[in-house]
């Protein structure tokens, strides 16, 4: 029985990086032999086991070819005779194809979940048989074999990674095969959760951009978000979006959620904010009248197509619906403002009204010349829902029944009396 690190973090450990999460591959070994050492058996696919003490999973050398049934489409074969090399030849990139021994990692290795460092290996040990060592050092995504084109999950997963680690890019010939599969219909057959997972995953990369950019050379952002694809070549007044390019500008916002280190919501939001802008009628063009419902709508298909978790696309659709007036909240008068509350559920959902500025926020700086620039809309619009937020509302609902007034008169009172409290905190007339 031999044990290996293998993936992502032998080459996270070569590049510098904590490792956060350890895979292990054990070559040579049976469920018998590993339940003797007291391993615990898990998944039904194949042969995963949990360390006694740990609890990280140790799965066992395994094959996998292409077929109708199996895990994610695969028969998988796993068994005493499989390589390490075999093994390896399975993964998607030639980065993630290294794996060191055992006796090339520190004592406690096994029995301690602590990070593990390049400078704790044996880089001496290193199994590297299909060059992922030099492609991480001239930042390249190679794939392993051909058998890369049967899984298209692998195209998102290369998407992502580039959001991850953005100075690399892709091999030409790795870049050629991606092509021939969105060619070929195979992006066509994803299963929605788990396109949802890659993409979730690429926008929290510290430059989402990047995925988008691997995905639309590809062809299959086309397949997989026509919805964002068609912003391409959409002009914007240049007046106010000196990009001009309504793609671009969304690039643009998405890494600018990422500088300001926003969630993954918020993130999302910034992704469907104008979705509408992609079906303007070319007469209109470069004005965009009406694009925030046709927004929501698009993003409703999105949502439901792709099985969004519901914290993100609620927070989108307001995004969506009122990211413009939120731009506008500094002309707005008292009442106005608090009818903004209203529909975004501020009231109710102050935590998450303050992503919904941080998404506008992101909008807003997310264009040519305004990276820098304060976004005072968000902390405006924070005093007037304090100032909302401070009205003793059971007081004037006591005060009004005592009156005999109730219902909508109690409603109308309070109504007024956050108005009010919104343009003393303003200095509104």
């Amino acid at each position: 029985m031999q044990i290996y690190l293998v993936g992502g973090a032998v080459r996270d450990a070569l590049m510098g990086l904590p490792v956060q999460d350890r895979d292990w591959v054990v070559v040579g070994a049976t469920p018998e032999a590993m339940s003797a050492q007291g391993y615990m058996p898990v998944g039904r696919d194949f042969p995963v086991f949990l360390h006694p003490h740990t609890r990280e999973e140790f799965a066992l050398a395994r094959t996998e070819r292409k077929t109708a049934r199996g895990y994610r489409g695969f028969a998988v074969q796993a068994s005493p005779e499989v390589t390490l090399q075999e093994d390896l030849a399975r993964r998607d990139l030639s980065l993630n194809a290294i794996a060191l021994p055992l006796s090339a990692l520190p004592p406690d290795a096994l029995t301690q979940r602590g990070h593990i460092s390049a400078a704790d290996m044996d880089l001496s040990q290193l199994v590297d048989p299909y060059g992922g060592v030099p492609d991480i050092a001239q930042q390249v995504f190679r794939h392993v074999t051909p058998a890369f084109r049967e899984d298209p999950v692998r195209i998102l997963r290369v998407a992502r990674l580039a959001a991850r680690f953005t100075c690399f890019g892709v091999a030409p010939e790795t870049r050629t095969l991606m092509q021939h599969m969105v060619d070929d219909g195979e992006v066509d057959h994803l299963v929605p959760e788990r396109v949802w997972q890659e993409l979730s995953r690429g926008l929290m990369g510290a430059q989402p951009s990047r995925m988008f950019e691997v995905l639309r050379d590809c062809g299959a952002l086309q397949h997989l978000l026509p919805e964002v694809n068609r912003l391409w070549g959409v002009p914007q007044s240049a007046e106010h979006h000196p990009e001009v390019d309504t793609g671009v500008h969304l690039m643009m916002v998405l890494d600018m959620a990422a500088r300001l280190n926003a969630p993954l919501a918020v993130r999302y939001a910034c992704l469907g904010h104008d979705l509408g802008k992609g079906t303007t009628p070319a007469e209109t063009l470069p004005r965009h009248i009406g694009h925030e419902e046709r927004s929501v709508r698009l993003l409703r298909g999105v949502n439901e197509r792709l099985r969004v978790p519901n914290d993100c696309k609620e927070l989108a659709q307001v995004v969506a619906r009122e990211h413009g007036n939120i731009h506008r909240a500094a002309t707005l008068g008292a009442a106005a403002l608090l009818r903004l509350l209203e529909r975004c559920d501020a009231l109710r959902q102050p935590q998450r009204f303050a992503q919904v500025l941080l998404a506008c926020e992101c909008d807003a700086r997310g264009r040519t010349g305004h990276a820098e620039r304060a976004y005072p809309q968000a902390q405006g619009l924070q005093t007037a829902l304090a100032a909302a937020l401070a009205v003793a509302t059971e007081t004037i609902a006591e005060q009004a029944r005592l009156a005999g007034l109730e219902g909508k008169k109690i409603g109308e009172m309070v109504h007024q009396a956050r108005a009010q409290a919104i343009a003393a905190a303003l200095h509104l007339s």
